[in-house]
């Protein structure tokens, strides 16, 4: 029996409700999801190199991700599902914030981009019985009810030999200072109470969290902001604060 048939709704509605009421400013580059934009050029460096590697595909191509069917869970406005999208994917992007969705549906169709944008949570998809090449869960698993349950479910989404993508923040006194008083408190960068430090999952957590639901972790990174050059850079190791996995569902 999959996880899928079994796991409880992961769903957190009060963090649903945060995001909701900001999904309008999602494409603002200067609004509450500045952190975003500014981190978003670095996620997507190292996702299209994990995705090229598994495949083996030719970055240099006009449409390297050509035949994958790829799942953006949290995919809010679509930072990550239109740039997807244009490599050639085919991308489906879910979110359980529903007024996200129109959001993205309207950047895409303004962008000439064919996105299935969709309301829902991964246990429906899952429930439905479809499966991905890739699945992208970004900055989604410290806002999870159940972080255990939620990454079994992304492995029932995906195919044998499929991949998964996943970032969260680190646990630790760094981390709060940088996260949370940082970007909440100092910056502005986002609401307060964005973040809640005592759901951020240390890389180790987080190893472990992904081999007892079945994947198998083949690299962590590092994302680590540089406030002289106000730039962000993949790091092997600096995973103090911002990191990222790649993990495989064995054949």
């Amino acid at each position: 029996m999959s996880t899928a048939d079994t796991a409880t709704n992961t769903v957190d509605p009060a963090e649903v409700a945060k995001f909701e009421a900001m999904a309008a400013e999602w494409w603002d580059p200067n609004g509450k999801f500045k952190p975003l934009h500014m981190l978003n050029p670095c996620r997507l460096d190292y996702i299209t190199a994990q995705i090229a590697a598994e495949f083996d595909r030719d970055l240099t191509g006009p449409l390297p991700f050509e035949g994958l069917r790829l799942l953006d869970i949290g995919c809010g406005g679509g930072l990550l599902s239109e740039p997807m999208a244009r490599l050639g994917a085919q991308v489906v992007g879910a979110d359980a914030a529903a007024g996200n969705i129109p959001v993205a549906q309207v950047h895409a169709r303004q962008a000439g981009l064919e996105i299935d944008y969709r309301h829902t949570t991964a246990e429906d998809i899952a429930a439905g019985g479809e499966r991905f090449d890739v699945v992208l869960n970004m900055e989604v698993v410290e806002h999870v009810a159940d972080p255990r349950d939620f990454l079994g479910v992304c492995r029932d989404l995906l195919v044998p030999g499929g991949l998964m993508v996943c970032s969260t923040i680190n646990r630790n006194a760094k981390s709060y200072m940088v996260a949370i008083v940082g970007a909440e408190v100092v910056m502005r960068w986002l609401p307060p109470g964005t973040h809640e430090w005592s759901k951020f999952i240390t890389p180790d957590e987080l190893f472990e969290m992904l081999r007892g639901a079945g994947l198998e972790p083949v690299d962590r990174k590092g994302f680590v902001f540089n406030p002289l050059r106000w730039d962000w850079a993949i790091s092997d190791r600096d995973l103090s604060v911002n990191y990222v996995t790649t993990s495989v569902r064995p054949d």
